[in-house]
């Protein structure tokens, strides 16, 4: 009878284990449905401004997804896109910009912010170049060829501005970077950039946000702060999900990401960014209305 109990109970208790283990396995099969996730290229300018930091939160919210942001070079954010690696890009080069929709993987090329570039340098401006236009700013440097100038050289944004302007000042660029030590790439972003031309008392091109960003942290002030062809302009391209297969999944909630940088409530917080924490207006809001100088 005892012996007949013991077995009774023994084969109540493997019965419960094999019912909990049936219930563990039957909950753990069930899959949690994953987060939704938009992928944005952006300008480094962008990124060490603070601004996506704090714009991210905002979208995330909105619409119920995880944003993942990547910096970098404007050359190499486009790249990013055209291998489907993201599925929205925020940059500021025009005629990259341009053809990345012309050759079809941008659907298009939306404006929604600018301010303008600088030429920062020491205080003491030892190549005397201020209140020059950014032309014969850089002519004069390049004559000199000793006062340290400090160039991205990463086929950002602000390298290709350099670029241009070197262009415009009668000079070949690919000359002009293997002219002396005075010219120096870093090959990084704006922020490192900035770093090493403050510690060096050099000059260098940069985008005015940035710069306001890191003046504590720099020994270098404005220059050159005139003159059109410093504009510089920040715009918004979904990645085109009929060139590039990779986007498709996500098209809509890019197109939704092009909407809100754009969006009224948006563009007013934009506009008020940096104000109070350095008494400056990073960015102007310009949705739909690209300024021309």
């Amino acid at each position: 009878m005892k012996k007949g109990l013991c077995l009774l109970a023994i084969l109540v208790v493997l019965s419960a284990l094999v019912t909990n283990i049936g219930c563990a396995t039957q909950g753990a099969a069930q899959p949690l449905t994953p987060q939704e996730r938009l992928r944005v290229a952006t300008t480094t300018s962008l990124y060490d401004t603070g601004l996506w930091g704090y714009l991210e939160p905002m979208f995330e919210e909105e619409y119920d997804v995880e944003l993942d942001v990547l910096y970098a070079g404007t050359g190499i954010a486009l790249e990013y896109g055209r291998r489907g690696d993201v599925d929205v890009i925020t940059i500021h080069a025009k005629a990259q910009e341009l053809q990345f929709v012309a050759d079809g993987y941008g659907t298009e090329r939306v404006p929604f912010a600018y301010n303008y570039f600088l030429i920062v340098g020491p205080e003491s401006d030892p190549a005397g170049i201020k209140g020059m236009t950014p032309e014969d700013a850089f002519k004069k440097l390049a004559e000199m060829g000793r006062a340290p100038f400090i160039s991205r050289g990463d086929d950002s944004g602000t390298h290709s501005k350099e670029k241009t302007i070197w262009k415009n000042a009668g000079f070949d660029y690919e000359v002009i970077r293997q002219a002396g030590a005075w010219y120096v790439e870093t090959g990084k972003g704006m922020g490192p950039t900035l770093l090493h031309a403050s510690e060096k008392q050099g000059y260098t091109l940069v985008d005015m946000g940035t710069f306001v960003a890191y003046q504590g942290k720099v020994n270098l002030v404005p220059i050159v702060d005139k003159g059109s062809i410093m504009l510089n302009v920040y715009s918004v391209i979904a990645v085109n999900p009929e060139k590039v297969t990779g986007v498709r999944l996500n098209s809509e909630m890019a197109a939704n990401m092009v909407g809100f940088l754009t969006s009224p409530e948006i563009q007013e917080l934009i506009g008020e960014y940096g104000v109070e924490e350095y008494g400056l207006q990073l960015f102007t809001p310009c949705a739909g209305a690209e300024p021309q100088s």
